[in-house]
């Protein structure tokens, strides 16, 4: 992969799961040459297991360790939670030497193009050539200030072409399951349980830049239906727990709510106008009087 001086690798944060890291096959299937690590903690008992399969590829770091140096939001004591992973890969990258790294999860089937080159969505254009598509985004990233540049997911896209998403190609302040980012803009991943959006909500709030673009999207099994990595902790918490470590972080901004129109759940709602800066039009300037 060509990202010019700059040294890039994919890390797959994975757990409990050596023989169903997908994603590791698929980057390969659909075009990435690049250096590829699995990083697991030192309380993975399947260790053998993936260095049998993936030999000196696999980067183990300290959990405990790890704990210490952010929030976790809570006072349990169940770790089968993957921002131990995220927040270790910063330190893992700059050990690595790298300048920026890619952060996946395990469970990805394909990776596909959601616009055509004439800006049209698309349902189904497979990716044939990931290098190009990652130094595409890494270009894109050096170029602003961002924290991390997130591709979009399946859920982006319910409803089709006529939906807000799939209506015009845009981006939007949020950041999941894909993380771009740079040894040279580190930041914490916070909250045990719904990182992602903890932390582009907490960050993001203070001015932090997550974005997400939908030029391109990732498939994956459907949570909670794939046993091992962090299956079992959604199911013990359920959703309304999950959801609330982002109220906790952003009271002023965040609730719980109902979401669906047939099969309804609780779910975070975000009031975006009063969760992030924005910028404002000129025509709300106060005139000095001088």
């Amino acid at each position: 992969m060509n990202t010019g001086s700059d040294k890039f690798a994919v890390f797959i944060l994975t757990y409990g799961r050596p023989h169903k890291v997908k994603t590791f096959d698929t980057l390969r299937k659909q075009g990435y040459t690049g250096e590829i690590y699995i990083i697991i903690d030192n309380e993975d008992a399947t260790a053998n297991e993936y260095r049998r399969r993936f030999g000196d590829k696999v980067i183990v770091f300290d959990k405990e360790a790890i704990a210490r140096t952010f929030d976790e939001a809570d006072n349990f004591h169940d770790r089968r939670a993957v921002i131990y992973a995220r927040n270790a890969s910063f330190e893992i990258a700059r050990d690595l030497g790298l300048d920026y790294f890619l952060q996946l999860d395990d469970d990805y089937t394909d990776f596909r193009f959601k616009f055509t080159p004439d800006l049209v969505y698309v349902h189904k254009l497979a990716v044939r050539n990931l290098d190009r598509l990652f130094a595409i985004v890494l270009d894109y990233f050096k170029s602003i200030p961002a924290l991390t540049i997130a591709l979009g997911q399946g859920g982006d896209f319910l409803g089709g072409a006529r939906t807000t998403t799939c209506h015009t190609l845009w981006l939007k302040r949020k950041a999941m399951n894909t993380f771009f980012c740079s040894t040279h803009r580190p930041f914490s991943f916070v909250g045990r349980v719904n990182e992602d959006v903890n932390t582009y909500v907490a960050l993001g709030h203070r001015g932090g830049l997550f974005l997400t673009i939908f030029n391109a999207a990732i498939n994956q099994e459907t949570t909670q239906h794939s046993s091992g990595g962090m299956t079992e902790l959604y199911q013990s918490q359920g959703t309304y727990v999950k959801s609330f470590y982002t109220v906790m972080y952003a009271p002023s901004c965040v609730k719980i709510a109902e979401i669906g129109t047939i099969h309804k759940r609780l779910h975070h709602q975000i009031n975006w106008p009063t969760a992030v800066p924005r910028i404002m039009s000129e025509q709300y300037r106060k005139r000095s009087n001088a």
